[in-house]
């Protein structure tokens, strides 16, 4: 059977689409993997009137309330493959081929971490890319930086508002003079030594040279991949975002292949639920009124 949306991706951006089309009555099927990103997390912040929740609850009731519509439908599975053009696309998950007439693409990105010892145990708990989402909550303790190269700069001059901060440069990124006394008038501590590991309850940075420092918490920027291979399957023409490559899409969240959109971490430079939440919602909405005025010709 076909249905009139293929949602690809069952995390925030992913659900709210789907809310917008379940509730103007249309056919929907969500394929969701299971890969929040957001799943290594405690508590997500920054929410309005879901704030400092558990993600898993969030996610779950937003499952149930998207799944109380009757045209919705879901399945979890990995979607491998996408293909065709509007009114006529394919998507298999699990060996299984499903119709649609549009395509939404929320398959979220994967992060990569420096290659760091301790770093990723401590990832969402007490390791953290956004301040926005995780600064409160260290009470404006001693925080670190980690670079991973030249964007750290922009991490390490936004972190003092959350607290106290020093710069692990480790050998990923050299200030500039100029960046360098900028850091310096918000009160940011250089630290040049190479990091041997990361320790502790919370995040201790264990230095070469046998010194350790312990932190409230500590903010690295990750690269980003796209976790999907259905954007380029499709041909969605992609951009350099701040943290990887995205999809490219315009302000109503179409890409450059007719009939699909894109929502979420895998199509804007900046994270977080709320951006995913407003995203989705857009991309649903657009996807629905595409229907709407571009129908099946006769």
């Amino acid at each position: 059977m076909q249905v009139d949306a293929i949602i690809v991706g069952g995390s925030y951006a992913g659900m709210a689409a789907g809310l917008q089309l379940a509730r103007a009555r249309r056919q929907v099927l969500v394929i969701d993997a299971g890969q929040r990103r957001n799943r290594f997390t405690r508590a997500s912040h920054g929410f309005l009137g879901q704030d400092g929740k558990p993600p898993e609850v969030i996610a779950n009731e937003a499952r149930a309330q998207l799944m109380a519509y009757p045209t919705v439908s879901w399945i979890d599975a990995t979607a491998e493959h996408a293909d065709g053009s509007m009114d006529a696309f394919s998507v298999t998950a699990s060996g299984t081929t499903h119709q649609a007439r549009r395509l939404i693409l929320a398959t979220g990105v994967v992060d990569d971490l420096p290659e760091v010892a301790g770093l990723r145990e401590r990832w969402g708990r007490s390791v953290f890319v956004c301040p926005y989402c995780d600064g409160y909550e260290l009470n404006q303790g001693r925080i670190g930086v980690l670079a991973a190269d030249a964007r750290s700069f922009h991490h390490a001059m936004l972190l003092p508002e959350w607290g106290s901060v020093t710069l692990f440069t480790n050998g990923a990124y050299e200030p500039s003079a100029d960046e360098r006394t900028a850091l310096a008038r918000r009160g940011v501590v250089i630290e040049p030594t190479l990091v041997a590991e990361i320790g502790g309850e919370a995040a201790t940075v264990m230095l070469v040279d046998g010194r350790s420092i312990a932190l409230s918490g500590l903010f690295v920027l990750p690269r980003t991949r796209i976790a999907s291979p259905l954007a380029a399957q499709l041909g969605c023409g992609l951009e350099d975002g701040m943290f990887g490559p995205i999809i490219t899409t315009d302000p109503m969240k179409a890409t450059s292949v007719a009939g699909v959109y894109a929502c979420g971490d895998v199509a804007r430079m900046m994270a977080s639920v709320s951006l995913a939440v407003a995203d989705g919602a857009m991309a649903g909405v657009s996807a629905h009124q595409s229907l709407v005025f571009n129908p099946i010709p006769h």
